[in-house]
């Protein structure tokens, strides 16, 4: 379960971005080439859901991704347009969202959800060593390869929160067109109908003379079958003994 945020989640950002720090002066001389190739590398569109990684400085350095949206500029690398504007957008996403104190704290939720699986996972892992009775040493007691582990498993956060909201924004967008489509069908039902009754009214008066004229040539003809005309009767002639 996600922390509430706070101080808790503020704490388990610096301890993931720790790391953040001792590469911050690094990526400052990045030139504008080596910016858009890592907000681009293979993956950025999971690694670019963690508004951090994409900017790459702490909270507290938010100030410097304006000068990063103006290295990726498209202006600046007109030699590399459609990436550099990848890339812009990228960061210019990024920043939106760690300005909106909602979106921030949701960042800061899965990065503490992230560093709280890992001790998890480190705990059951010693008490299980513990109960075989050895040493309970684990790798993750270093604290690169803990930090490692915490970038990985928010990737890993951050990917399935996307995957999810993805599946939903399916949902909800076949079940806008499923009555979208009954509406459609609700419509064309009705003018059939409109369609329907009006031609009726306006046949009505032609099928009652067609009615009545059937029923007087009916009547015309059953008169001239039940007519019957006299005869005179056969007269026998009377034989002669």
């Amino acid at each position: 379960k996600m922390a509430a945020g706070g101080s808790g989640g503020d704490d388990a950002f610096q301890t993931f971005y720790t790391e953040v720090k001792q590469i911050e002066k690094r990526d400052s001389v990045l030139t504008s080439k080596q910016q858009i190739d890592r907000l681009l590398r293979p993956g950025a569109s999971y690694f670019n859901l963690n508004p951090f990684e994409v900017i790459s400085v702490s909270h507290a350095r938010l100030s410097l991704c304006p000068q990063l949206s103006i290295l990726v500029h498209p202006d600046k690398n007109q030699d590399d347009v459609d990436r550099a504007q990848q890339a812009f957008e990228a960061v210019d996403k990024a920043y939106k969202m760690l300005l909106e104190p909602e979106h921030k704290k949701k960042a800061l939720d899965v990065i503490h959800a992230g560093k709280e699986y890992v001790e998890h996972m480190m705990s059951q892992q010693k008490k299980q060593l513990k109960k075989d009775g050895k040493p309970t040493e684990v790798e993750e007691d270093d604290p690169e390869v803990f930090r490692q582990a915490v970038y990985k498993q928010t990737m890993k956060l951050f990917a399935e929160l996307e995957i999810k909201r993805k599946e939903r924004e399916a949902k909800d967008m076949h079940e806008r067109k499923r009555q979208r489509e009954e509406e459609i069908e609700t419509q064309e039902r009705a003018k059939r109908e409109r369609e329907w009754q009006k031609n009726f009214e306006e046949t009505r008066d032609g099928r009652v003379d067609s009615w009545r004229s059937f029923q007087a040539k009916g009547k015309t003809k059953k008169e001239k079958k039940n007519r019957t005309f006299l005869k005179p009767p056969k007269v026998k002639m009377e034989q002669r003994e």
